[in-house]
């Protein structure tokens, strides 16, 4: 889903694209993609020379397969590939194969990691020709505008924008406008087909994730962990490999109903009580479950340490474990099934074979690799230290030979991290280019030290087998965890449709029912004929943020394919989740509290379509009361005038006059709600509960009072805001009260009236100075 923002039209010294120039382009359009990975993380944007726009993703988790900029790559097929040479080693990786692909091969371009510097990229967007905007605009006043467009914060996708921009001013995409600088009609936020946006502030203020440094000190050096999160709440994956999926399932829920159906239905099999003896089981299994790829990496380098080959043991005996017991499961659920075919019997075969070769006890004891005696006369002679999985490639390299070509003496079957495995022989004297290197039946790969690489049949069987079983086995972790937090917290299986209507009945905020004894539940409806603007009133502290993230949280949950915290609920699926709740202030971003909010608005009003979900919680009260009220009305009529394109609103504010002045549009898509409270004598009750109706007043003393503040602060607070609401004038405090200001006005004019006039000695001007002035100063 990207949504562009409403631009003014060019400046008109500047050349308009007109229509008929974007059909002409169409054919010599160029596609520039610019990626930056660190540490597991990804930023990218891309440049398309038709339009003159800048698309942008902001930094989001990938593997270190990089299967997330795979998807991106197949989705655009961009012409040039934009990265830094100095870059990891999983993105180098991921070129080098690109580079193999024959059917695809976009330009690579490489600049030093210095036109990679965040800064530098700043600038270089900062001087970027933006013809929406006005020719004498200075930087300083670009910044705030640009910050409503694209997250300046998200730092990665920064560093990509500042190669993309570096190549581009290289080339002169735009001969026309090269004087100016590389032109950007719009920029545009960018996500794969079928991925739900969320932008950062949504992840902050809906407490998806949040790390906390480690309460212990000997643990401090390991970095942080997670605090109260949903996803601490719903991560009871038992391998770290499922923790880092599921992670990855957090930063890119889906709209994909077949996805999200078949995560459903293995959830609802392991939630059902018949099932619980087969969960336990599968749990203990997956607890010992190691990276299959990372093992046999490790095992390709060099003589692998004892501890790789009882990692592998273990893990190849518990994925027997885990098929065995899955094959007793219903095969019309779709991950059983898989499961159940790509854990051949192969798997028995290498437990076997390691377990009878590897002394894993005298290998602990001598702390070196050591064979089990009487295992084979040659290895007992020759010593040999590489057994095992190797031997069973070698069996399976003996097999391919007897399959080539004659004049091939020897082959071997290798792994390779990221492209799996291959069959390697060697180059013969006949084979000078790469036509010759084609063998009927193999598929050529690479050339590496007069080493030919090809994929054959039986290489393709070993990638499916050892790939897949790591691959379902991660999902299988993550649903699991996902049934294990449903049973533990009472969740329910949400109803996913592709209508336009949110349902939650009795839902429960995920994650405040576990921190009280005692939670009100509250129902949430939102359709074009219920209502789809919800304006929620209601005194301060009475739970009104509380709904608006749970609302968020649930649908959230519901996107991951996870059960909700409901007793029943309909989802029909979202493009989006935006909002403006909190406001996230940094110093290098260089603006203002109100600024910021203003950008999450910006991008909620811009970017917001009918199938999106906006939550805004009192927008306005970071300027003057005025402003503040005239921005949300101006705001919430615009969603309004939308009609069936209008979002799924749930607004909350203090703003009362937005009710009580008629500001609001009337319209069939608005519900007016608010939160139930009760008076006990003078003390103010919460009853947390949402229902129809109107909130007269904030309750503001009263909640001062629970605060803990002064009676007599609290009672000066009503006294001058009934002052202030009537119209009349708010005396100082160290003022009299009205008896002493009574007691001396009657002081005085009894004094005036005793003044004899006629008295040479008195002083007028003197007197009314000194007496009269004072008084009425006291009084008026």
């Amino acid at each position: 889903m990207s949504e562009a923002s409403n631009l003014q039209e060019p400046e008109s010294n500047v050349r308009a694209l007109n229509i008929n120039e974007v059909e002409e382009d169409e054919g010599n359009r160029e596609i520039f993609l610019s990626v930056f990975v660190q540490q597991g993380q990804i930023g990218l944007s891309y440049y398309d020379s038709c339009d003159y726009t800048l698309h942008f993703m902001p930094d989001t988790m990938d593997n270190s397969d990089l299967q997330l900029l795979d998807r991106v790559i197949q989705e655009l097929s961009p012409n040039v590939l934009i990265t830094s040479a100095k870059q990891e080693q999983s993105l180098l990786e991921f070129i080098e194969k690109l580079e193999l692909n024959p059917e695809y091969k976009p330009e690579i371009v490489m600049f030093p990691n210095a036109n990679f510097g965040l800064e530098i990229s700043r600038q270089r967007l900062l001087s970027a020709h933006i013809p929406s905007l006005p020719p004498t605009i200075t930087e300083s006043e670009k910044i705030p505008y640009l910050s409503s467009c694209i997250p300046l914060d998200s730092v990665l996708m920064m560093r990509s924008i500042g190669g993309l921009l570096k190549c581009l001013e290289r080339r002169r995409v735009s001969l026309d406008m090269e004087d100016m600088g590389v032109p950007i009609m719009q920029f545009l936020a960018y996500t794969l087909k079928d991925v739900v946006y969320i932008d950062k502030d949504t992840y902050s203020a809906l407490q998806i994730f949040k790390s906390e440094l480690h309460p212990s000190v000997f643990k401090l050096q390991l970095g942080e962990k997670e605090g109260l999160s949903l996803y601490g709440v719903l991560n009871c994956c038992r391998s770290k490999f499922g923790s880092l999926l599921l992670r990855q399932w957090f930063h890119r829920p889906t709209r994909d109903l077949n996805i999200l159906k078949k995560r459903q239905e293995v959830i609802r099999f392991f939630t059902s009580p018949r099932n619980f003896a087969d969960l336990n089981t599968l749990q203990s299994s997956l607890r010992n479950i190691k990276n299959i790829s990372t093992l046999l990496h490790k095992m390709s380098l060099a003589n692998p340490k004892v501890v790789v080959w009882q990692s592998l043991y273990k893990t190849v005996y518990n994925a027997l474990c885990i098929r065995d017991t899955i094959r007793s499961m219903p095969q019309s659920i779709q991950l059983f099934s898989e499961i159940s075919q790509n854990f051949t019997d192969d798997l028995f075969y290498i437990a076997t074979y390691i377990s009878k070769v590897v002394d894993f006890e005298g290998s602990v004891a001598e702390n070196r690799f050591t064979v089990r005696p009487n295992v084979d006369p040659v290895i007992d002679e020759k010593k040999r230290r590489m057994m095992g999985l190797p031997d069973f490639l070698t069996d399976v390299a003996r097999a391919e030979l007897e399959k080539l070509d004659p004049r091939f003496s020897t082959c071997s079957i290798i792994y390779i991290p990221l492209i799996g495995f291959l069959l390697s022989v060697p180059r013969l004297p006949t084979m000078l280019d790469k036509q010759s290197f084609e063998i009927e039946g193999l598929d050529f790969m690479f050339l590496s030290k007069d080493q030919l690489h090809y994929r054959s049949a039986r290489t393709k069987e070993l990638d499916s087998m050892l790939g897949d079983l790591h691959c379902d086995t991660l999902e299988l972790d993550c649903l699991i965890a996902l049934a294990q937090a449903s049973l533990d917290h009472g969740y329910c299986c949400p109803t996913l449709t592709s209508n336009h209507r949110l349902a939650l009945i009795e839902s429960r905020h995920p994650l405040l029912e576990l921190c009280t004894p005692v939670f009100v539940s509250n129902t949430y409806i939102s359709s074009e004929t219920e209502g789809k603007v919800k304006v929620i009133t209601g005194p301060n502290s009475s739970g009104k943020s509380i709904y608006l993230k749970q609302v968020g949280l649930i649908v959230f949950m519901a996107l991951i394919g996870s059960d909700v915290p409901a007793k029943e609920a309909e989802i029909g699926l979202v493009d989006g989740i935006f909002s403006r709740m909190h406001s996230r202030e940094s110093v290098s971003v260089g603006l203002s509290t109100f600024m910021l909010d203003l950008n999450q608005m910006t991008g909620s009003l811009n970017h917001s379509t009918g199938d999106s979900l906006v939550l805004v919680d009192e927008f306005g009260k970071g300027t003057n009361t005025v402003d503040g009220l005239a921005l949300l009305t101006a705001s919430l009529n615009n969603w309004m005038r939308r009609g069936p394109q209008c979002p799924h609103l749930l607004m909350s504010t203090c703003f009362h006059s937005l009710i009580q002045l008629g500001l609001i549009s009337d319209s069939p898509l608005l519900d007016l709600l608010t939160l139930e409270t009760a008076i006990e004598g003078e003390e103010l009750v919460f009853l947390y509960q949402v229902k129809n109706g109107i909130c007269q007043s904030s309750c503001a003393a009263n909640i001062a009072t629970l605060a803990g503040i002064s009676d007599d602060l609290v009672k000066r607070g009503v006294e001058v805001s009934e002052l202030y609401r009537t119209g009349r004038a708010i005396r100082k405090m160290n003022s009299p009260s009205l008896d002493e200001q009574y007691s001396r006005c009657v002081e005085v004019v009894e004094k005036f009236l005793s003044i004899d006039l006629d008295d040479p000695e008195l002083d007028p001007d003197s007197y009314l100075k000194d007496e009269v002035l004072p008084t009425l100063e006291e009084v008026l």
